[in-house]
């Protein structure tokens, strides 16, 4: 399929390239490839993407990124040249590129404000944010975006009318001494991240978020991080326990309904057939877009799977690029041929 649409794909700031191979010494079996192909917003993904039929790249800056930043004055200044570096890099190629906002987290109206100039100034798409924000003295504290605290910035993603994708983040500090340093290779995709972003939006669906945000879009990676998989379940207790209890008073919708209003899940970094044609049942056709998770994953993993995954052609369109196109307002997208 041509024309696809791709939006978690990862970038680095090229001054951070040690410790980007350093970082990627954690999870990449061949760091000199992946810092080259992180630190590049131009020939290297092109050409995969000419290889591969993808038309659109939505850039976003790699985890933990700002989030793991816990100096609030730092992470802002990160945030502010992370933005306008990648808005230059897509103003080069605006037809094959564009971007998330990068947002410190540490204070709502703060992060309003960069994301305001970032759509209106730049162009952005939305936001990508890296699950919680660390914070306090020594980066122990974890700031969570669940509550009324945050109301102003929800409210501002409504009034740009644009999403938030919740990516996941590391365990760090004392969470990461108390639950994961003895069961290490448990962190990031085989574990941890699904637990971390799974635990961060359910608490926006029953804190109440939504349902004082009722058009907030927010998006999550990996097939919905292992939500979808719950769903009877999740739904089961809160409609007939837990809202019997006291749950209704903030959670006034049913989790299928936040669904099919509110969430979207990709693709990225889970190309198995079975686990997409659960969530095709689960969650829907209309809610579901396609994404790699590059350079993390490839080009070629990702594009090979999906452009042969037997499913309806009407849904392989539907999730390689006409979902975004109505998410994301891009009414000018040509690369359209399927």
């Amino acid at each position: 399929m041509l024309g696809k649409i791709a939006l978690e794909e990862a970038f680095a700031l090229p001054r951070f390239a040690e410790k980007t191979k350093w970082w990627a010494g954690m999870f990449a079996t061949d760091t000199e490839k992946h810092t080259a192909e992180i630190n590049d917003v131009g020939p290297i993904r092109l050409d995969f993407a000419e290889k591969y039929g993808v038309g659109l790249q939505i850039l976003s800056y790699t985890a933990p990124g700002v989030q793991d930043i816990w100096d609030a004055k730092d992470a802002q200044a990160l945030a502010v040249e992370i933005n306008d570096y990648i808005a230059e890099k897509v103003k080069a190629h605006p037809d094959r590129f564009a971007a998330f906002a990068t947002l410190s987290m540490h204070d709502p109206q703060e992060a309003a404000t960069e994301l305001r100039r970032c759509v209106t100034q730049h162009g952005f798409l939305g936001a990508l944010v890296n699950d919680t924000q660390r914070a306090g003295p020594d980066g122990d504290e974890m700031i969570f975006y669940d509550n009324a605290k945050w109301d102003v910035f929800w409210s501002t993603c409504e009034e740009l009318d644009v999403p938030l994708y919740l990516h996941p983040r590391n365990p760090t500090g004392t969470i990461y001494e108390k639950l994961w340093a003895d069961r290490k290779w448990l962190i990031g995709p085989p574990l941890s991240f699904a637990q971390g972003v799974s635990l961060h939006v359910l608490g926006m669906v029953t804190n109440g978020v939504f349902d004082r945000h009722p058009k907030l879009q927010v998006i999550l990676g990996h097939l919905g991080e292992h939500i979808p998989f719950d769903m009877w379940r999740i739904n089961h207790w809160f409609e007939d326990r837990k809202k019997v209890l006291g749950l209704g008073e903030t959670c006034k919708r049913t989790i299928r309904e936040y669904f099919a209003d509110n969430l979207w899940i990709t693709t990225s970094g889970h190309f198995s057939t079975t686990t997409l044609n659960f969530c095709l049942a689960e969650v829907g056709a209309d809610r579901i877009l396609f994404s790699i998770d590059y350079p993390f994953e490839t080009f070629e993993d990702a594009c090979d799977w999906f452009d042969n995954a037997e499913m309806s052609n009407t849904n392989r369109l539907k999730i390689g690029r006409e979902n975004a196109k109505k998410l994301f307002k891009l009414g000018a997208y040509k690369d359209s041929e399927a």
